[in-house]
């Protein structure tokens, strides 16, 4: 513990000269602007004492002693008992009458004092966290009565990160992990990235891409692994691995990776009791298996489930799970991929192990900016599913667009499933609360990288932060978690909170509005996913393109799922069917979703499909103007570097939501000749100008 207390120390010390670039993510304790209130909170704070000395005790002690000091220029004095009022009281009490569950915390005062209690030695972490987070947004300590509690289970981070230093769809940096210096050298950002997702609840994470290189199971490999599970540990994050499917054949050298040989059976087993002789406490497997070319069951003849359970059973005898996402997809050009992930594990339904968990992304395609939530949450009543999100902004500017995703999650998780009655919400199917599952998951893919600020653009940390606070707690709103992070990260002055805040929440609409209005999808160039390729129509498979999904013709525009062309729309709930089965009636963020409009139909607006889709267009270009706007006007309350930096890309925004708007308005108006709407004025590139600007993003 004393290395990873030096750690810490050393970047409380460092923060206070490299202030401004964004290393320090929300965990920033500078000195509170107002005397008055920093008087009152020490007041408040003047000792720790805790009643344990378990290592996740020490680094909440740590915590807290650092981010008191931080914040009111005065560290509290660590005692091993409370024998005054005025301090804070860690209590870790196993046997607790309280009804909240292991990890949830209470925070309350008592006899002058607060006290910080939980079941756990993590969830006392989480409350001491909490209580810095009070301090930092500016909260009363008076009368606490708080009590918190994780509404998923297993809270974690899905990083994509090759064993080579890269990040597939990492727009960030290289890998956080240095694998060429493991085990003999702890990387200082490993200590920052558990505090930081501690902070937020998250409790476990898988270290490399699902796309996964065998070498991971190496004994070379597991010793590296050993140290970072080292590390997170005391933070109560758990590490899981990316397998291959195939590590029977590449690394045992058996014939086979057939689920059912006994062969491969029995190097599994002795793989998984190898693993933890390095980490005891290893969280599990999460497998990518008969996607995109990956290894799985079904090159031999076997399903999801066989290859799930062989690996159910291997980890047994142990704490840990498997987890086998459901992004799978055949190459069928008169296929409907909107359907696949529901129709290959729909029969299957029950038959996996009770320690096997589905991982679900949250739509039917790919992480679309917005997609209606994926059929199979509510359609597996035997099977615990878990949320699949993505943070890194693959599919939602990148590392170069102003996107806050808490409203993207909270439209997915709010949604009525009605699958047991109005109220059976996507969040109550994936917390286990719907069907009475024991095991929860909600994972997110990270989009963390070497940068300095993590992230990229700054504001891509306020997704890291909303994903972990959602996966806490769903119910919490995405202004509450915008307006946090704002004062945790880049100012405490309320009017500018307010406008960023007010950013934050406009992004996301503002992002669809010129990449993917009313519902249509899967137009990104070819490959790298940067910028727009409407009109690709060839890729090494036909649902890579765009025209299998926009069907834009003489007639009109939109995927029609009611029946005509698919029949996606029946995997839905009645109600579901009931509510997006018409035009008429169909919600316009979803209507190309499910429907295939004609260019001249009247929407609810009062304007045609063509006139509705060019007037949303040309409306996100302006929006991005506006933002730009919005964020001049608080630069006297942003630090100078993150101001330059937000507003640099701001600019890229607006040049890259033009290229977005040219690109498509010009290539769906071959199909419409139809006339861009006044007062809307025509872009004053043609469609092959905008064209070449695209091929450039495909040379090597």
């Amino acid at each position: 513990m004393k290395k990873i207390f030096s750690i810490v120390s050393f970047l409380f010390l460092a923060s206070a000269v490299f202030a401004d670039d964004g290393s320090r993510l929300w965990l920033k304790y500078d000195l509170l602007p107002d005397g008055q209130q920093r008087e009152a909170y020490t007041k408040m704070t003047q000792f720790v004492a805790a009643n344990s000395s378990h290592p996740t005790i020490k680094v909440a002690v740590q915590e807290l002693e650092m981010g008191l000091k931080g914040l009111l220029g005065k560290a509290p004095v660590l005692v091993q008992t409370a024998t005054k009022s005025g301090g804070i009281i860690l209590n870790v009490a196993p046997n607790s009458p309280s009804n909240l569950p292991q990890d949830g915390f209470e925070l309350f005062s008592e006899k002058g004092n607060i006290v910080i209690s939980s079941k756990s030695e993590a969830g006392v972490l989480y409350g001491a966290f909490e209580l810095l987070r009070y301090l930092q947004t500016g909260k009363s300590l008076v009368n606490l009565s708080v009590k918190s509690s994780p509404k998923i289970k297993l809270r974690m981070l899905n990083h994509w990160d090759n064993a080579n230093g890269t990040v597939e769809r990492g727009y960030a940096g290289s890998s956080m992990w240095k694998w060429t210096e493991l085990p003999f050298r702890i990387d200082p950002r490993y200590i920052t990235y558990a505090r930081a997702n501690a902070s937020l609840g998250i409790n476990a994470t898988s270290i490399n891409n699902v796309n996964a290189s065998s070498r991971f199971l190496t004994e070379e490999y597991l010793e590296k692994i050993k140290v970072v599970a080292d590390v997170l540990r005391p933070y109560g994050i758990k590490v899981f691995i990316s397998v291959n499917f195939r590590s029977p054949r590449t690394l045992g050298g058996l014939k086979t990776s057939d689920p059912l040989d006994p062969e491969v059976r029995k190097w599994w087993n002795e793989k998984t009791k190898e693993i933890h002789r390095y980490i005891p406490d290893f969280g599990g497997y999460l497998v990518k298996a008969n996607s995109e070319g990956e290894p799985g069951p079904q090159d031999y003849g076997r399903t999801h489930a066989d290859g799930a359970n062989m690996l159910a059973e291997a980890m047994r005898p142990y704490s840990g799970i498997v987890i086998w996402r459901a992004f799978v997809y055949n190459a069928d050009p008169n296929g409907d991929r909107f359907k696949e992930g529901y129709a290959q594990f729909k029969p299957l339904d029950g038959t996996f192990d009770p320690k096997v968990i589905v991982q679900v992304k949250n739509g039917p395609i790919d992480f679309m900016p917005r997609e209606p939530f994926h059929p199979m949450f509510g359609a597996f009543p035997k099977t615990t599913l878990g949320m699949e999100f993505q943070i890194t902004q693959e599919y939602l500017g990148q590392s170069t667009h102003l996107t806050y995703l808490a409203p993207m999650f909270k439209e997915c998780l709010d949604t009525d499933t009605y699958v047991k009655g109005k109220g059976t919400t996507v969040a109550k199917i994936v917390d286990g609360s719907a069907e009475n599952h024991s095991l929860s998951l909600m994972a997110g893919v990270a989009n963390t990288g070497s940068d300095a600020n993590w992230c990229g653009h700054p504001f891509n940390q306020s997704n890291w932060y909303a994903f972990g606070r959602l996966a806490w707690d769903y119910t919490l709103s995405s202004e509450q978690i915008a307006e946090e992070w704002t004062r945790m990260t880049l100012t405490q002055k309320p009017q500018s909170v307010q406008k960023i805040t007010d950013i934050m929440l406009k992004s996301h609409p503002i992002y669809v509005s010129y990449t993917y209005p009313l519902g249509t999808s899967h137009m990104m160039g070819e490959g790298h996913h940067y910028g727009p390729e409407p009109w690709l129509t060839k890729a090494a498979r036909p649902d890579w393109t765009s025209i299998y999904y926009h069907r834009a013709d003489s007639i009109g525009l939109g995927f029609d799922r009611t029946g005509k062309v698919s029949n996606a729309l029946q995997l839905y709930s009645p109600e579901v069917q009931q509510l997006w089965g018409s035009p008429e009636k169909c919600p316009l963020d979803y209507l190309l979703w499910f429907h295939h409009v004609p260019w001249t139909q009247k929407l609810s607006t009062g304007r045609s499909l063509w006139d509705e889709l060019c007037h949303r267009y040309y409306d996100g270009v302006g929006q991005v103007r506006k933002l730009q706007s919005a964020w001049e006007s608080v630069k006297a309350d942003i630090d100078k570097e993150t101001f330059e930096d937000v507003k640099g890309r701001l600019k890229i925004q607006e040049k890259e939501a033009l290229w977005w708007r040219d690109a498509c308005v010009l290539y769906f108006g071959e199909f419409s000749k139809l006339p861009i709407p006044k007062p809307l004025v025509p872009p004053t590139r043609t469609l092959d100008e905008v064209k070449k600007l695209t091929e450039i993003y495909h040379l090597r």
